[in-house]
C-alpha cells in the first residue's frame, strides 16, 4: 500500500530527463529512486530505447520494476523471481515500411534512413550512417532492401531539407495512425513505431498489470514521444526544465533540468512532505 497523497506508479523518460547530458546517473537520484521502491510505489523507466538497449537502461534505473522501451512497443517485468518477463513486443513490418517510406520521400525528398532490426543485446543499427546520430551505437550499412527484409522494432528517419518537427508534422499528414505511430525524440530523426505503439499503451501494460489507475500515476519526460504519457497519466505529468516546449506546454509543473537531478529533486520533495 502507498501512503495517502503519493501516486501509486511512477514512470520516467531516461534520456533527457533522468540521464544527465554526460550520459550518467547521479549517485543521488539513484538513492532517491530506491526511497520510491522503499514507499511501496513501483517505478518504470520509459523510454525510446529499443530492447538492444536492455542492460544498459537496466544501469541507468537501476530501480526501475518495469521498463517500456521502444517508445512502449517492448514491455518487460522485471519483478519476477524466475528472470525477466517481456509483456509486450511489437514489430514494424518490412513492406508497411518500405510503403511509408516510398510515400515519404515522395512527399519530402531522400530520406537517410536506419532501422532497429534485432532486439538481441547490443544488436547493429542497420542502414545509412548520418553524423549526427548522437549516439556511438554499434553501426552496420545495409542497403535499404536489407532494412525492409524483416519486420523491425522500430525505423528512424531524416531529411538535410526539414527541421524534425516540420518533417513530423509533414509525416504525420502522410502516414495514418493506423499504419504505424510517428514522433520525435530530439535525436533529429523522425521515428516509425509500429501502430498503436507509444509511451502511454506501453505504460498501459503496465498499469494494468499492477491495478493502478492511470489517474494515479505520475510521468517526467522531455520530448514530444513523451506526449501520449503525459495525455495518459493523471497524478502529475512532469517536465524537465530543458524539455522541448511542445512537452513544457503540456505539463502541469517543471522540475530543474536533468543536469540538475530534477526528476530526483522533485521526488525528494514528494517523499519529504
Amino acid at each position: 500500500m502507498t501512503r495517502p497523497g503519493l501516486p501509486k506508479l511512477i514512470a520516467t523518460d531516461l534520456d533527457g530527463t533522468l540521464v544527465r547530458s554526460d550520459d550518467t546517473v547521479s549517485a543521488y537520484t539513484h538513492g532517491v529512486l530506491d526511497r520510491v521502491r522503499a514507499a511501496g510505489i513501483p517505478v518504470v523507466g520509459a523510454t525510446g530505447r529499443g530492447p538492444r538497449l536492455a542492460e544498459l537502461s537496466r544501469n541507468d534505473i537501476r530501480a526501475a520494476d518495469f521498463l517500456v522501451m521502444a517508445g512502449g512497443g517492448w514491455v518487460v517485468d522485471q519483478s519476477d523471481p524466475a528472470g525477466p518477463l517481456v509483456l509486450r513486443d511489437e514489430r514494424l513490418r518490412g513492406e508497411v515500411l518500405a510503403g511509408i517510406l516510398a510515400d515519404l520521400e515522395a512527399a519530402v525528398g531522400p530520406l537517410t534512413v536506419m532501422v532497429e532490426a534485432s532486439g538481441e543485446h547490443d544488436a547493429p543499427l542497420w542502414g545509412d550512417y548520418h553524423p549526427s546520430w548522437p549516439y556511438p551505437d554499434r553501426f552496420e550499412a545495409r542497403s535499404r532492401a536489407d532494412c525492409l527484409s524483416c519486420d523491425v522494432v522500430k525505423a528512424f528517419a531524416r531529411t538535410e531539407d526539414h527541421h524534425v518537427d516540420e518533417l513530423l508534422a509533414a509525416a504525420r499528414r502522410i502516414v495514418s495512425p493506423e499504419v504505424a505511430t510517428l514522433t520525435q525524440a530530439g535525436l533529429g530523426f523522425v521515428e516509425i513505431c509500429p501502430p498503436g505503439v507509444d509511451k502511454a499503451t506501453g505504460l498501459s501494460v503496465v498499469a494494468e498489470r499492477l491495478g493502478v489507475d492511470p489517474a494515479d500515476v505520475l510521468v517526467f519526460g522531455d520530448q514530444p514521444n513523451d506526449l501520449p504519457m503525459f495525455g495518459w497519466a493523471g497524478w502529475s505529468r512532469v517536465a524537465v526544465a530543458n524539455a522541448h516546449p511542445e512537452l513544457r506546454a503540456a505539463a502541469d509543473e517543471i522540475t530543474l533540468r536533468n543536469d540538475d537531478d530534477g526528476v530526483a529533486v522533485y521526488l525528494d520533495r514528494l517523499l519529504s512532505r
